[in-house]
Order: structure tokens, then sequence, then C-alpha cells
């Protein structure tokens, strides 16, 4: 991470809080050094940041260093705070503690923040019946997306077979209690799907995959032009259906 990436994560990190954090708790988030943090805090300074606070307290941004109020009813608020409570709990770690800071920083930006967040909330997500966690794999499986990079994966099918691909990630649906990799297979030659919890990231390369991601989704979309089809990806026991994807002649699945 660049300085000045870590600048406006900085500024992030303390936006989020509306207490005093220590420059150990800041070093920690950000993976640096605590003298990093001193020096970090004093270049903000010194760019006008009103920031509060010394080394051994704590440190944390005057009121009024916030986002603008955005422009959300009660019933948008509750939509985003439901949604996110939705990953937090099922997704795995990195996605989860990006749900916490997505939704630390909406309220944050909200003038009457500190109200909202004492209320018990009005629609709250439901634990999972499923004892399934996601696996850290699919962290990396997203960084491969945004980055557009290949990945060598072991994969086993619901039969047991295992086998060696070379993919290219573009998607991750997630159902309930399962999440499917949508990605074109070098050895197929084709679009497939794999269920994340069933692969193995051996390699990601540091070779892009040709074309642009956006061109590679709009082609695996338009497999069914009319979005009226199903796809479905089984396991021994359940289907999942997945409505508008591709039609189950031209996606296939691995089981």
């Amino acid at each position: 991470m660049s300085r000045t990436s870590r600048l406006f994560e900085l500024i992030n990190v303390l936006r989020a809080r509306r207490t005093p954090v220590t420059a150990q708790y800041l070093a920690r988030e950000l993976g640096v050094s605590q003298r990093s943090i001193y020096r970090d805090i004093e270049t903000l300074r010194s760019l006008g940041a009103p920031l509060d606070g010394q080394a051994g307290i704590g440190y944390c941004l005057r009121e009024g260093f916030f986002l603008p109020e955005f422009a959300f009813s009660s019933d948008e608020l509750g939509a985003l705070i439901l949604g996110l409570g939705w990953v937090r709990q099922r997704a795995d770690p990195a996605l989860a503690q990006c749900s916490e800071s997505a939704l630390a920083k909406i309220l944050s930006a909200r003038k009457s923040a500190s109200s909202i967040s004492d209320e018990p909330p009005a629609l709250v997500a439901a634990a999972s019946a499923s004892e399934r966690v996601d696996p850290p794999q699919a962290a990396l499986l997203r960084d491969a997306i945004r980055r557009q990079r290949k990945v060598a994966i072991s994969y086993e099918d619901a039969h047991g077979s295992l086998s060696d691909r070379t993919i290219w990630p573009i998607a991750i649906v997630y159902f309930d209690d399962v999440r499917v990799l949508a990605a074109w297979c070098e050895h197929r030659s084709a679009f497939r799907h794999f269920r994340v919890d069933r692969l193995q990231v051996r390699t990601i390369s540091d070779e892009r995959y040709p074309g642009r991601r956006q061109s590679i989704v709009t082609r695996w979309r338009q497999q069914d032009r009319d979005w009226r089809s199903i796809l479905t990806v089984s396991d021994a026991a359940t289907h999942y259906p997945l409505t508008g994807a591709l039609t189950p002649g031209a996606m296939s699945k691995e089981r």
C-alpha cells in the first residue's frame, strides 16, 4: 500500500470510530508500525485534518469532518443494515469484516448516527440454518476476480473425482448456504460453475486473462438471451436455482 493510500485508509478508520483509538490499534489495522502511524498523524494534521488526541491516549477526528449526510430513508437504511447483517453472518471473515466497516461508515456519515446506532434494528438477518462457513479462499478468489488473474485450482466433484484446472474467475454467486464460482475453464474451453467449498486454490498467476472482465461477463450472460431459464447447481441432495443466468446446455456445471 502506498503512503497516500495509507493516509486515506487512516482517515477511513478514524471516521468509522466515534471514540479515540490508539496508535497500536491503528498500526494493527493498517499493517504498519506505530512509528509510521505517528508520522501519518502529523502529516494529516499538517494537511489540515482536525485530529484530536496524542500518543498514549488515542486519536479521533473532530465532529464535522465526516461525509455529508446520506439521504437514506428509515426503510432504506433498514434494508442496508439487513443486507450487511446477512453478509456478516454468512460470508468469509474478510468479507464479514468489510460489511461491519461499511455499516460503520454509513452510520458515521449521518448527523444522527449516534442515536440511530443505539436503536434496535427493525429488520434482522436470521442466523443461517447451515453450519457451513465460507472458506478463506473465497477472499483469494474475489481478489483474482478484481485483478482479472488466471487461477490454478484443484476441484473435487460430487462423485469424488479430482481434476486440476486453470480458470478465469468472473463472479461468485451467493446462495444461502453455498457459494458458486463462475469462470471460464481453459481445459473445457467453456464457462463452468464450481462450488467454492469443493475447490482448492493452488496458485494465482501474475498473468491477466485476456479481454475485459466486463466483456466476458456479458458473454456469460448472453448465452441465455431471453433471461428466462434456470441454472441448477447440484450436490447430492439439494438443488439451487439461479434465475436469469444461462441455459443448462450452454453453461455446464461442475458437480
